[in-house]
């Protein structure tokens, strides 16, 4: 792209501004997170015309994010998240800062973009909570709250509420307004689906339901539907995330039966989606990242207050959970058939995003199947060009992963990497194995390169 292109996406962006005026209650936002969501949410308000503070308790982070360095790989107008950032810090519409109390002060709107974590089953709410103490402590009246976390059904109101009550002695649809609104965005394609992806938003009076409905559609050009439920819409949420993980997990059951067939899943599923009513989904080599391994997990505790059995859910996560295991272990009967056992051999793993062509590897199935082949004695080196975090395994260049490998996983796809037979070859070791859950490589070519090659 010429950098007359990127100028000209520059200015495109730029006319986006809204020209909201300086006195209008929308021109100061805060948002609470600066993560996936976090962040680009913030820079797409910013290049909307409002003043923009980004709150977050990882020093590191926020100073890396004020020196306009980014790890995030979003794109708008063809221009990264990146030149966003620099570009909206030099027009002074948004800074990061840990300082909550101030933030929250020098804003009229509070957006709050915390996860809330799950470990061995069990939500964690702490982070939630003290980020609901700190707005709390320095909310004023006329002050808007939107909660736009997945949540547990109930939490806007049973859990926030309450502590921005207790804190800020101030009353909800009355003295401050509060409402929830839905996460929908799909990671690599942020400010494209801020923008026009339908928002649902719910609320706790039409008060509280407008002035958030005014703020949301500042960045959301689509349609915003609101709700005077917000249990609805924070079910809704959670709903859209565990039907993926459900449907995820009977793409991997049809996997497992094609192949007793002999047939290829992917023309399957093909031939199955030309019907207008079916959307089948690929299969992969399991289900990462924040929102759908933890959607699950979100309705469970309501489930059991209300004394429900949701053992289908229940099932399919468990499923999904179990996907990094059942490749580890075909991997372990492919070396069998060659004499082989993982101990012997060294590993080539591509890719440890949680999903192609990105940098995010929480809950990532590709570094849970490294860290089991490792605990089954295997020489493992991996590479992903774009994930920041390190590994001790992971290596900077595919010449290097692939030096004398006996064995390749191809896990996750990115833009730079070659998954070319011959040029595989050139560093693996004879007879090397290909483990392809992305379906980038053809049978016949891997065979003919001389690689034991199975696909999903």
């Amino acid at each position: 792209m010429s950098m007359q292109t990127i100028d000209d996406n520059i200015k495109g962006i730029l006319e986006l501004n809204e020209k909201i005026s300086e006195n209008s209650i929308n021109k100061n936002i805060c948002v609470f997170g600066q993560g996936f969501v976090g962040l680009p949410l913030a820079l797409s308000f910013a290049f909307r015309g409002c003043n923009v503070v980004g709150v977050d308790v990882d020093k590191n982070l926020v100073d890396e994010t004020n020196n306009g360095e980014t790890h995030h790989t979003e794109t708008f107008h063809n221009v990264s998240i990146k030149t966003i950032l620099n570009l909206m810090l030099e027009e002074k519409r948004y800074k990061a800062t840990i300082d909550a109390e101030n933030a929250v002060k020098q804003s009229n709107n509070i957006i709050v973009t915390v996860g809330i974590p799950i470990k061995n089953g069990e939500y964690i709410l702490d982070y939630l909570e003290n980020a609901c103490i700190n707005i709390g402590k320095n909310l004023k009246k006329g002050d808007l709250v939107i909660i736009r976390s997945t949540v547990i059904p109930g939490t806007t109101e049973e859990v926030c509420r309450p502590i921005l009550e207790k804190y800020s002695g101030l009353k909800s649809g009355q003295d401050f307004y509060l409402a929830y609104a839905s996460e929908r965005i799909a990671e690599g394609f942020a400010f494209e689906e801020f923008a026009n992806m339908p928002t649902l938003v719910g609320a706790i009076n039409e008060e509280s339901l407008k002035r958030a409905s005014e703020v949301l559609g500042i960045v959301c050009k689509a349609d915003i539907v609101g709700s005077s439920c917000i249990k609805a819409v924070e079910t809704s949420k959670v709903f859209e995330n565990v039907q993926r993980d459900l449907n995820i997990a009977m793409s991997q059951e049809f996997a497992r039966f094609t192949e007793g067939l002999g047939i290829d899943i992917f023309e399957v599923i093909k031939l199955a989606n030309t019907h207008s009513r079916v959307n089948l989904l690929t299969p992969g080599p399991g289900v990462g990242g924040y929102c759908i391994p933890n959607a699950y997990h979100y309705i469970e505790p309501k489930a059991k207050d209300l004394d429900l059995d949701m053992s289908i859910l229940k099932l399919a996560r468990a499923k999904n959970a179990d996907l990094p295991k059942f490749f580890v272990e075909k991997a372990e009967e492919l070396l069998e058939k060659k004499g082989k056992k993982l101990s012997d051999v060294n590993v080539a793993v591509f890719g440890l995003a949680m999903k192609d062509f990105s940098n995010d590897d929480r809950i990532s199935p590709s570094v849970d199947i490294c860290k089991l082949l490792l605990e089954r004695g295997a020489k493992l080196k991996a590479f992903d060009p774009i994930v920041p975090t390190k590994y001790d395994f992971k290596v900077n260049t595919e010449e290097e992963l692939l030096k004398n490998a006996d064995l390749i996983f191809i896990l996750t796809k990115q833009n730079s990497m070659n998954f070319n037979c011959d040029e595989l070859k050139k560093y693996t070791n004879k007879e090397a194995i290909i483990i392809d859950t992305k379906a980038v490589i053809q049978k016949d070519e891997a065979e003919k390169s001389g690689f034991t090659y199975w696909r999903i």
